[in-house]
């Protein structure tokens, strides 16, 4: 029988080296990931998580796998893989932030940026809350989890396991992915941007024909009731272009972004 258990062993060894470079990478994603990553998930449920996502991606995976032996794997791949999964997951976090920032900016137009900002694990204001609440769920709904296992799978052709991608190139795809995280949350904003300009400028035409009234306490609340009504009719179109933005970037990683 020990023959028998040394043999299998010998035989399941490359298996679980390559097992372990692959959770090196998918674990390190996992701790940045949109939704699954959420400081909110308990850390036992994420190493379980990171393990489920390991098992979907290695049986694609291995056979692209150069030889790896323990040596390489405490060293070399150690690095390159951890420092490929922390560029994935903190691309794919790109897309919160940019919903927290069109939250950010819409509460300020509507002057609701101080109400409830305290309720999240990340300060922010209420609107920012419910959007990237909303915005989890909605991906999430719609197979996030598949479409990261691809995305995983799809990440080794995009960098080649073993080897340190390049740092120019790893700069240029971050700052690309962040300048375009800011302009999706501009974009998100914009009904409540245009709509404060133009209530402002309302109001401020209705004070230089009425100096004698308090425009301040007549604006302040129908502004404040008219963005949480354009809230509930822009919320599921603003979603909606958030979770195409995300498909986009999921299914073509490298194009580059208008």
């Amino acid at each position: 029988m020990i023959p028998a258990l040394a043999g299998l062993t010998d035989a399941a060894g490359p298996w679980l080296l390559a097992a372990c470079a692959v959770f090196l990478r998918v674990g390190a994603a996992m701790a940045l990931l949109p939704a699954f990553g959420e400081r909110t998930v308990p850390v036992r449920i994420r190493l379980m998580l990171a393990l489920g996502f390991t098992l979907i991606v290695m049986p694609g995976i291995v056979p692209m796998l150069p030889p790896i032996d323990s040596g390489m794997l405490i060293g070399r791949w150690l690095l390159s893989e951890t420092v490929i999964g922390l560029a994935i997951g903190a691309v794919l976090r790109l897309f919160v932030l940019g919903l927290q920032i069109a939250g950010s900016i819409a509460a300020q137009s509507v002057s609701l940026a101080q109400i409830f900002g305290g309720q999240a694990l990340e300060p922010q204001p209420a609107i920012g809350h419910v959007l990237v609440i909303a915005g989890l769920a909605l991906a999430v709904m719609a197979g996030l989890h598949v479409k990261i296992a691809m995305f995983l799978t799809l990440s080794y052709d995009l960098m080649p396991p073993g080897r340190l991608p390049d740092a120019a190139d790893l700069m240029e795809w971050g700052l690309q992915r962040t300048s375009h995280a800011f302009a999706l949350g501009f974009t998100l904003a914009a009904p409540f941007v245009v709509t404060s300009l133009l209530y402002n400028l309302a109001l401020g035409v209705i004070n230089r024909a009425m100096p004698q009234l308090m425009v301040a306490f007549v604006g302040a609340p129908a502004i404040t009731a008219g963005g949480l009504v354009l809230l509930a009719l822009a919320a599921p179109l603003m979603l909606r272009v958030w979770l195409s933005a995300m498909d986009v970037f999921l299914a073509a990683p490298r194009e580059i972004v208008p």
